[in-house]
């Protein structure tokens, strides 16, 4: 028979003084059963008041003591009744200081959570717990913008329940305020502010083109997209409530829009053609060895495969903001990922940031141990990884020999690339059924808690029934109380059957989830090392001017009747030689695909980049709508992607493109640039 009991949780380690104490870990969750206690009313939720406490370790399974001064309340909870014994009265210990604590950097949203799911673990853990309690609650008076960071800590993945709403709220608003990129990227902030414009002058359209905005724009990530949904989502739900918490639309927006869209400064005005200290800075960075500017973490964890401990190189950090990077580190066969923080004009791995230079900081700890930084971290950088040293990948000197290898490596990044697809639809769909499974067995214990009432309740009255028809004589009626006690004992034998069954199919397919997600895990290598030679291949054969209809052969390609470049060659007439046909210049997105608007396949136009400067944009019909890419401006050329910047004009690109998809840089642009937007010969190609 069950008793009432309160739950804590260990704030700090103990260890046991005496035989009858239990040690504690912080996190350790404690069940004491309210007997035991003799308190006052509420004074359950000030463990510190009630001394030592007699209870049970849900993690070690021990009985005993333990002080409470180490804990904090949890909430009630049943319980088996526990064997009597008497609590100790000795002089309870004082809890342990606070220790000073090292800025711990969020992860970037992309690192924080995979989809399906919808956000990231930490604010799906406030949020219910927020919506939990009721989102109609107070807040205080307002919620605090700036928490201070030592009363207001980021929680763990389990959200403290004996939190009220008003501190879980400024912990969202810290989690906010502390993530190293805006869930609204500063890249599709000219389109919100032309959206915002557009809803202005149209007030009946409700925001309706900011949504579109965002829905649209390529430049915000799916994990941005999915967090922002989420979170508008909860906001939307606390404004239903406004007149008792007090949150209404215009107040939610003032605390959550700058933490969504952060402000930046404008750009100061260039006096005159100087070398600023900046500017030299960037120039040395570019310049060093180690440093690798825009490359992906799978890229850098290929690069320092099977390398020494100390081997080291840096890149832009993956929030992309300005002056932030990202130091990896082999530390014991493992890469270790490490923030360069950039604040005033400085840079440090922590608080206080001393080095005026990136270039500074690496030369410091290439002479001096990174232990001084971090006590695990006891080596230094020794090995650079060096972009001026990579090995030549093409090694055969003949233009058949060089194909017909192109031809080896691109199957197997096709067979590579299936069997991740394959893997990937698996990973999907054992997600969403483990997702199911876990609200199956909330259900079944919901349904044996109402069949083990009835039970209760049937065997209380029954005992009556029985013994009434005993004393009459009636047998056939204590046969039946009897068969159907008995019949509901069976049925709650089976539910516990069939939930006791899930929980072991749940356990095992979440076992095979995290199998295919280590697989999936393993392919990632291989397919970036077999795409990046299969490119190198393609640029080689590209520069010795092979034709294009002997690479698609390679490729597995079906070519058309004629020849690509014999049709480049005789079609002088086409209007992709004017360039006046499809530049536009500097215009906006929103502009571009009005322009593209009821156009057919393949109309495109070229515009100046408005999130990359000095960059270009290519507008292009796919399936109807209108899609984006960039055009990279480098020393090389221009292109769609490394190592395909190698045109040497916006007209030679486009040229070549009007010929070959762009598939092979987006698997979304089958579509070649085969009509520019400002042609009269447009009307020949209705939709």
């Amino acid at each position: 028979m069950a008793v009432d009991g309160f739950q804590y949780r260990a704030l700090y380690i103990y260890t046991k003084d005496l035989e009858e104490d239990i040690d504690l870990q912080p996190g350790d969750i404690l069940t004491v059963s309210k007997a035991s206690l003799g308190f006052k009313e509420w004074d359950e939720e000030r463990p510190e008041l009630l001394g030592w406490l007699l209870g049970f370790n849900e993690r070690t399974k021990q009985r005993g003591d333990f002080p409470g001064t180490y804990v904090q309340f949890v909430g009630p909870v049943r319980m088996a009744p526990p064997p009597s014994q008497p609590c100790s009265q000795r002089p309870l210990p004082a809890a342990p200081g606070p220790e000073p604590q090292q800025d711990v950097s969020l992860l970037d949203l992309t690192e924080q959570f995979t989809p399906p799911e919808t956000a990231p673990h930490t604010l799906v853990n406030l949020v219910e717990a927020i919506e939990k309690k009721g989102t109609h609650q107070p807040t205080h008076s307002t919620i605090n913008i700036w928490p201070d960071p030592l009363t207001v800590s980021l929680p763990p993945p389990e959200v403290e329940s004996g939190s009220d709403v008003g501190t879980l709220s400024e912990c969202v608003v810290r989690y906010l305020r502390e993530l190293p990129s805006p869930v609204i990227p500063p890249g599709v902030y000219p389109d919100l502010q032309a959206a915002l414009q557009h809803d202005l002058a149209a007030s009946s359209s409700g925001g309706r083109e900011l949504s579109l905005v965002l829905e649209r724009a390529t430049s915000v990530p799916l994990h941005h997209r999915l967090t922002l949904q989420y979170l508008l989502t909860h906001l939307g739900k606390v404004g239903q409530g406004s007149q008792l918490n007090g949150l209404d639309p215009h107040t939610l927006g003032l605390v959550f829009g700058p933490l969504l869209i952060r402000p930046t400064l404008p750009v100061k005005p260039m006096k005159a053609k100087t070398t600023t200290p900046a500017m030299t800075e960037t120039r040395i960075l570019s310049d060093s060895e180690w440093y690798w500017g825009e490359i992906s973490r799978e890229e850098v964890n290929e690069k320092m495969r099977d390398t020494p401990d100390g081997t080291f190189m840096v890149r832009d950090a993956s929030s992309k903001l300005e002056g932030e990077y990202t130091l990896t580190l082999r530390k014991g066969g493992n890469n270790k990922l490490i923030k360069i923080c950039h604040r005033g004009g400085r840079y440090g791995f922590s608080e206080p940031l001393t080095f005026t230079t990136v270039v500074e900081l690496i030369n410091h700890y290439r002479h001096d141990s990174l232990a001084q930084y971090n006590a695990k971290l006891d080596t230094r950088l020794l090995y650079p990884v060096s972009k001026y040293q990579q090995e030549e990948l093409v090694k055969e000197d003949s233009i058949e020999a060089v194909g017909e290898q192109l031809k080896v490596y691109h199957e197997q990044y096709q067979e590579k690339s299936r069997e991740y697809d394959v893997l990937y639809e698996e990973y999907t769909r054992t997600s969403q059924e483990l997702q199911m499974k876990r609200t199956a067995i909330e259900a079944f214990g919901e349904t044996i808690k109402i069949f083990e009432e009835q039970c209760e309740t049937q065997e209380r009255y029954s005992k009556e029934s029985i013994e009434k028809f005993l004393r009459e004589g009636n047998d056939k009626e204590i046969q039946k109380i009897q068969s159907n006690s008995e019949r509901l004992k069976s049925r709650v034998t089976e539910i516990h059957d069939s939930k006791r069954k899930l929980e072991q199919d749940l356990k095992q397919q979440a076992t095979d989830n995290r199998e295919i997600d280590k697989r999936m895990n393993s392919l990632k290598p291989d397919l970036i090392q077999l795409r990046k030679i299969r490119d190198q291949y393609l640029v080689w054969l590209t520069q010795k001017g092979t034709r294009q209809k002997s690479i698609n052969e390679w490729l597995g390609i079906k070519n058309e009747a004629e020849d690509s470049y014999s049709l480049v060659e005789e079609d002088e007439g086409s209007p992709h030689h004017d360039e006046c046909t499809w530049y536009v210049g500097d215009i906006k997105r929103t502009q571009a695909e009005e322009l593209l608007r009821d156009k057919c396949d393949g109309t495109f136009l070229i515009r100046e980049s408005q999130t990359q400067k000095g960059s270009y944009a290519c507008s292009v019909v796919v399936d109807g709508d209108a899609k984006h890419c960039v055009i990279y401006k480098t020393d090389k050329g221009y292109g769609f992607a490394e190592p395909y910047n190698l045109y040497g004009s916006l007209k030679d690109l486009v040229l070549h493109y009007k010929q070959e998809s762009l598939v092979q840089h987006n698997d979304q642009l089958n579509v070649t640039l085969a009509y520019p937007v400002l042609t009269q010969t447009l009307q020949q190609h209705p939709r």
